[in-house]
């Protein structure tokens, strides 16, 4: 495997907008870099059919930039690398990710294409209710390519962190992410998302793909869901077996928790199992307002414990700490709670953590949260 976890020490400063340096490289050096599409997202004004909404409230949505604000919300330096158009949605979406902390110097910004944006229902995902109409065909961000983002961009930063979703964009958008993803010495951590949107691919080479991706990287996040629909693995000895070259494999169980194997030398140097050990964390039971960027808030919350250097079971329990966040308000980004606040919830014992309730404001530093 290339690369090496993260180590300890303490987290910098959320990143700031500046001036690029070379070939669009953010001027320092970054904690993580995420890649990938964000768009305008119109939230609906009520429930029900998108032929029924009467109107709609503009927001930000995109799985890496969700990311990259979750991390940036946590302490660390964040990049965020993708390219908009020339035109008031590219402005918003930069101008909103900078405000969240984001380094946004290396985003691209092209005079011929758009910028992308999408209509959703308020409904679950996992529902047949829900809708989601995309205006992305033929957008800024599907122009990425090797040549418009070169490996430089993302060579300094720890952890380098792409979905499945860049994938699925174009040919080029799949050589740029491929290219990344090459075993080179002393690249960052690669962080992959399954991400699996069926909408998004134009023919049947999704599970080919996303097999060659995920075994590429050294941490996957995949859902069980997604397991079951792409390769048809039915548990998650199927699925590590699968995805047998990461170092780290994140099965998300949805209400079940998540099941982690680790396959780190320093994880089993006394044990005689080259399968790698696994654990399992029940995530706290949460009053869901909307389930959407849930996904992308676990995988911030599990990479800021990361580049902490906590042990496995403390990043699990973050990552459902920052779902929980984003699940208990209606967008895509919710605000996580202080590190402060998360470190005690964290290190509560097994009983007290299983006895958990987060409702809506619970990440307010004066919120109560229950645990009957």
């Amino acid at each position: 495997m290339n690369g090496h976890p993260p180590g300890g020490g303490p987290a910098r400063p959320a990143g700031v907008p500046g001036t690029a340096g070379p070939a669009g490289v953010p001027p320092s050096r970054p904690d993580v870099v995420c890649l990938g599409e964000s768009m305008v997202t119109f939230l609906p004004s009520r429930p029900g059919r998108l032929a029924d909404v009467p109107s709609f409230t503009r927001a930000i949505g995109g799985a890496e930039s969700n990311v990259a604000c979750g991390l940036a919300a946590a302490g660390h330096r964040v990049a965020w690398v993708g390219r908009v158009g020339r035109d008031g949605f590219g402005d918003h979406l930069v101008e909103t990710i900078a405000g969240h902390g984001v380094d946004v110097s290396a985003v691209a910004r092209d005079p011929h294409r758009p910028t992308g944006v999408y209509f959703r229902t308020d409904a679950d995902r996992a529902t047949d209710a829900h809708e989601v109409v995309y205006y992305r065909a033929g957008s800024a961000a599907s122009a990425m390519s090797p040549t418009t983002v070169p490996y430089a961009t993302v060579a300094g930063a720890r952890i380098l962190h792409v979905t499945g979703i860049t994938a699925a964009l174009s040919a080029d958008c799949l050589a740029l992410v491929r290219d990344l993803t090459e075993p080179r010495p002393g690249r960052p951590l690669i962080s992959f998302d399954v991400n699996h949107r069926p909408a998004l691919w134009r023919d049947s080479t999704a599970p080919e793909v996303l097999l060659d991706l995920a075994n590429r990287a050294d941490l996957v996040f995949v859902g069980a869901d997604e397991a079951r629909r792409l390769w048809g693995l039915p548990g998650a000895r199927a699925v590590f077996d699968a995805l047998h070259r990461p170092r780290l494999v994140v099965l998300k169980l949805g209400k079940g928790g998540a099941e982690v194997c680790d396959r780190s030398p320093e994880a089993y140097a006394d044990i005689e199992d080259a399968d790698g050990v696994t654990h399992l964390e029940r995530p706290p039971r949460v009053d869901v307002v909307s389930t959407i960027g849930a996904g992308d808030a676990f995988a911030a919350g599990f990479l800021s414990a990361t580049l902490r250097g906590l042990d496995l079971k403390a990043r699990v329990r973050h990552g459902h700490l920052a779902a929980a966040a984003a699940l208990t308000v209606p967008g895509d980004l919710g605000t996580p709670p202080g590190r402060a606040h998360a470190d005690r919830l964290v290190a509560l014992d097994a009983d007290a953590w299983g006895r958990l309730h987060l409702g809506p404001g619970w990440t307010a530093a004066d919120q109560e949260v229950r645990t009957p």
